[in-house]
This record gives structure tokens, C-alpha cells and sequence, in this order.
């Protein structure tokens, strides 16, 4: 009988080289680049008015009518309580029928917008705001007295 020999060759160890390298630089790349597209669709985006090129049609409107506002006597007067906004129009409009809307606009977020009609008590209305809507809104009234519109932009600032 032979006897058989036997020799064990060690295995190869693993190396890597740039051709591994570069494998990895550009699969953390894609992986980077995939994320980033996932994540921007999970984003909102809120324009700040779905009708924004009919609106800028009538923009010289808004114009005329804010200058109206500005000939008044006084300016609508705001006074924030609690989350109620509490507005006080002008002596010119004591009395008189007037319709329009009071958009509370927060730019952060368009879900927390607050938009009313007019509806004048003794000169004065209330509007309540939303919860949870800290920080920087704008105050847009819009009205109208017979066929006179005025238009009125405000800032106010919640804590």
C-alpha cells in the first residue's frame, strides 16, 4: 500500500484592492442619492394659494383696494387673547352692511389657516384661532361696503 499524502493548501486571504473601493464609494453614493429622493417625497408642499396666477391677475385690484384701507380713518385694530383674535373696523363702517372674509394665514403650514366671513357686531368680531400654531401669521382682511372694496395685510406674531 502507498501511503497517500496529503497537503492542505491554506486559503487564499480576501485583499482588497481599489476595484472593491470603488464598488463601495459608489454603492454609498446610490444608497445616498435613493434616501435623498425618499425623503423629499415625504416632505409638504404647500403653495400659498392653489389659484396663484388668477390671483396675480387681480394683483392692481388688491393694490387700489389696500389703498382705500389706507385712506380710512383708522386701520382694522387686532388684539390677540388666548386663541381669540378679537378685531375692531373702522368708524366709517359703524352701521353699515359689509361683507368680505379674514384670512389668518400661517405660512408654516397651510392646514392650520383660518379663513371667515365678516360678521360685524357693533363694529367688532372674533375669530378663533387654531391650536398649536405658534410663531409669525399674516392677517389678510378683505372687504367690501357697497361697491367699494378695501383690502388690509397685518402681521402678528403668536407665542
Amino acid at each position: 500500500m502507498n501511503a497517500m499524502e496529503i497537503t492542505m493548501t491554506p486559503p487564499k486571504k480576501f485583499k482588497l484592492n481599489w476595484g472593491w473601493g470603488i464598488t463601495g464609494v459608489y454603492l454609498v453614493f446610490v444608497t445616498g442619492i435613493l434616501y435623498m429622493v425618499w425623503r423629499t417625497t415625504q416632505e409638504r408642499q404647500d403653495l400659498v394659494a392653489e389659484d396663484y396666477y388668477a390671483q396675480e391677475l387681480k394683483y392692481q385690484d388688491k393694490i387700489d383696494a389696500s389703498k382705500r384701507a389706507a385712506a380710512l380713518s383708522s386701520p382694522v385694530s387686532f388684539d390677540l387673547k388666548g386663541q381669540v383674535l378679537h378685531l375692531a373696523f373702522p368708524k366709517e363702517f359703524e352701521s353699515k352692511t359689509i361683507t368680505g372674509d379674514v384670512l389668518v394665514y400661517y405660512p408654516a403650514d397651510s392646514r392650520k389657516d383660518v379663513k371667515v366671513p365678516v360678521k360685524l357686531v357693533n363694529n367688532v368680531m372674533d375669530v378663533t384661532m387654531k391650536e398649536g400654531s405658534p410663531g409669525m401669521h399674516i392677517l389678510q382682511f378683505s372687504w367690501q361696503e357697497g361697491n367699494t372694496t378695501y383690502y388690509q395685510e397685518s402681521n402678528l406674531t403668536t407665542p
